[in-house]
């Protein structure tokens, strides 16, 4: 079973700007923008933490399964928190425990998980995840 979407089972942040774009016609953040913090935040620890060259590199990560639950409504122009931990690290993939969070509160207004698939770039056939990746996903994973 998952830890709680409470801040303190995150070990990576990322700041999220809201746009105006962001909110719908019932004047909160649509839901399918949550799935784009999760591959910002998922994307933004590999390229910094992992060294993931995103142009160059012989081995990309690919989404392969995603999911998120609802809790609160938030809207721009509020400023939020993306968080980020390692559920569970395969030799091929890693599945990412994600949340996001107000600028202000603990409790997370959605969280979800996010399956990334590592591949070879021309082929696309899945191989494993190249180690200074791994050591970097290692650093998430809850204790």
């Amino acid at each position: 079973m998952a830890p709680d979407p409470v801040a303190g089972n995150y070990r990576y942040f990322l700041p999220i700007t809201t746009r105006w774009m962001d909110n719908d016609v019932y004047g909160h953040i649509n839901n399918v923008t949550y799935y784009s913090y999760f591959d910002t935040v998922a994307n933004h620890f590999l390229i910094t933490e992992g060294g993931l060259d995103i142009h160059h590199a012989p081995v990309i990560a690919l989404v392969v399964e995603s999911q998120c639950t609802y809790r609160a409504p938030v809207a721009y122009p509020d400023r939020l928190r993306a968080g980020l931990r390692v559920d569970k690290l395969g030799n091929r993939s890693v599945t990412y425990g994600v949340a996001i969070f107000t600028d202000t509160d603990t409790e997370a207004v959605a969280h979800g998980q996010f399956v990334h698939v590592f591949v070879d770039r021309q082929s696309r056939r899945a191989v494993p995840i190249p180690e200074p990746i791994r050591t970097a996903l290692e650093t998430l994973i809850q204790s």
